[in-house]
């Protein structure tokens, strides 16, 4: 590491953004690493006073991140391809927080984000950082892609149910998933205006949310076994997902306790919630906790299960600084705790 022993040195593209705030406020109250701005754009009069509190600033070119240990790229899919391979030349490491790499070949990107993508080279190789699934694979990585929300929560719902061959793939997996407008990124739209969300519920890229394919992915399931539809909620942060499944044979719920108790009894930041209690909003905004409860119905083999994660830290930031804290052999709950 570049910065004093066990100090991380850690830039910050799209420091203005939702994500990117979240990320600078999470690094400035690590034991471990100290945030650097890094400015790929020029700032706005509104924007322009963010962080003005003394913390570092550079611009984004191979002179700007010389010395830093690690870039987070809080920016869009677009800015992420450009700049990645920059940084990664110059011997900096990066965890992208936008899909830039998340799906693994041109054509997977092609389909799902509908543009070509101009970095196909980094694709294979990098790492995706979901810790409770590859938290071995990561140390060392040179390029993380940080998973997006909604698949967070998913991935870590539904993925116990799969691997143990639990759930039956005839009937399906239907992903009911509410966010708060954040996830939309700060950038304005009809959609997301005041006047739009408020007052309001609305589905939208209906069977064609670009986050299927990494539930896909790193849950292995078929396409036409996961029906998911995303929903904006008129509310600033939180993701809750209602999920909907069979199960091959009738499993109480100290059934399914225990399959996730197999996977997660270890971990720092997954909670699964005892019977006839459910997460909500207000109990994972501004953690890097993902909760989930459940019930089952023997009779009829049905599962219902509740994820929710703060989509600004376990979906975004919070996750981010998890893999740093990986990569570099920090205390995985270092800032998040």
């Amino acid at each position: 590491m570049s910065g004093t022993t066990n100090h991380l040195r850690a830039g910050v593209v799209g420091f203005t953004g939702y994500s990117g705030a979240e990320l600078v406020g999470i690094l400035k109250r690590h034991p471990g690493a100290t945030p650097v701005l890094v400015e790929h754009r020029a700032q706005t009069a509104d924007e322009a006073p963010v962080f003005d509190d003394g913390t570092e600033r550079r611009p984004l070119s191979a002179e700007g991140v010389a010395g830093l240990d690690v870039v987070f790229l809080a920016t869009s899919a677009e800015v992420s391809i450009e700049s990645a391979p920059m940084i990664l030349k110059a011997g900096v490491r990066v965890i992208d927080l936008s899909g830039a790499f998340r799906l693994r070949t041109k054509a997977n990107y092609q389909r799902w984000y509908g543009a070509e993508h101009a970095a196909e080279e980094l694709l294979a190789g990098a790492a995706y950082g979901l810790p409770e699934f590859y938290r071995d694979k990561l140390p060392g990585q040179k390029l993380i892609s940080n998973p997006g929300c909604y698949p967070t929560a998913a991935n870590l719902a539904i993925r116990p149910l799969v691997e143990e061959g639990i759930f039956d793939k005839a009937a399906g997996i239907v992903c009911d998933a509410k966010s708060g407008v954040s996830g939309a990124g700060k950038k304005p739209s009809q959609k997301t205006h005041f006047s739009e969300a408020v007052e309001n519920f609305s589905a939208y890229a209906v069977q064609s949310h670009r986050h299927v394919p990494e539930v896909l992915m790193n849950s292995g399931l078929d396409e036409a076994e996961f029906s998911f539809t995303a929903q904006l909620l008129p509310l600033h942060r939180g993701i809750l997902e209602s999920i909907y499944l069979r199960t091959r044979e009738a499993m109480s719920h100290a059934d399914l306790a225990a399959v996730y108790a197999r996977h997660y009894a270890n971990e720092p930041f997954v909670r699964i919630y005892p019977e006839g209690r459910f997460p909500d909003l207000r109990a994972v905004q501004q953690t890097n906790f993902c909760d989930i409860g459940f019930r089952t119905d023997p009779q009829t083999k049905r599962v219902t299960i509740i994820a929710a994660i703060d989509n600004l830290v376990k979906g975004a930031a919070g996750q981010a600084v998890q893999n740093m804290n990986l990569v570099f052999g920090l205390e995985e709950t270092a800032g998040l705790l």
